[in-house]
């Protein structure tokens, strides 16, 4: 059962795990389950994604009640008038703050994207990137005496395919777990040493005004014990909220 973390009449959000899709996809036939027909048997109705998340980042996943209550906060989305919050573990020491405005280059799919423009422009793409937690391991890897880790917040200004995952892997600090942006044989040794294997973004928190009754919302999703753990074992706050 989906963990359901805000409800009202026009809109749901649930805490999406890491692994599932948000809908059916033809790029993965094999798969059998997926966030959106899970929660519409779950409430018995049907529900409207209104944004997505990558299948392996975990967090917030908001969905609507109805067609109009879709197209409506589909508005609030592109005008803007939305923030989201991203927590990434990340390879190495990253900078207190920094704001990366690097246009990014649409990642077309081969078979989904067969007639798309191969030739479009990088699009404009900013993340506003802040480091809450630093660490250091004194084991020694590569070249290096030790293995640095940071736990940054992000907050993406535009909303572009795998945007975060690119712009820190531009920083020289990819997210642990990332196969396609990330460093494979730092991945290996995390798995190996934490015993987790998934990607280390999470989907923290989403704000909006309300498209109907005009009041803030702000929903959050929680980071879960593993990641918690985790936390723990690098010499980091590790209650949720901490992390708030």
């Amino acid at each position: 059962m989906l963990e359901i973390i805000y409800q009202d009449e026009h809109y749901v959000a649930i805490n999406k795990p890491s692994g599932l899709l948000v809908h059916r996809s033809f790029l993965d036939k094999r798969e059998t389950q997926f966030a959106m027909q899970m929660l519409r048997d779950q409430l018995g109705q049907h529900v409207f994604p209104v944004h997505r998340l990558d299948r392996p980042t975990s967090g917030v996943l908001l969905f609507a009640l109805s067609s109009e209550a879709a197209r409506d906060m589909n508005q609030v989305f592109i005008e803007g008038e939305i923030q989201k919050r991203y927590l990434a573990l990340v390879r190495g020491h990253s900078k207190d703050e920094i704001f990366v405005d690097k246009p990014l280059k649409e990642q077309l799919d081969k078979i989904a994207d067969k007639f798309a423009d191969q030739d479009k422009a990088p699009q404009e793409a900013q993340t506003l990137v802040r480091c809450l937690h630093k660490a250091s391991l004194d084991i020694p890897f590569g070249k290096y005496p030790s293995i640095r880790y940071s736990l940054v917040e992000c907050f993406p200004k535009t909303g572009r395919k795998h945007q975060i995952r690119r712009h820190l892997n531009h920083l020289s600090t990819p997210i642990i777990g990332d196969v396609n942006h990330g460093d494979n044989k730092h991945n290996h040794f995390f798995r190996d040493h934490f015993g987790l294997q998934r990607l280390m973004l999470f989907a923290t928190e989403l704000k909006f005004l309300h498209p109907y009754t005009k009041q803030p919302i702000l929903i959050r999703a929680k980071l879960g014990e593993e990641m918690l753990d985790i936390c723990r074992q690098l010499g980091w706050p590790s209650t949720e909220k901490d992390y708030q």
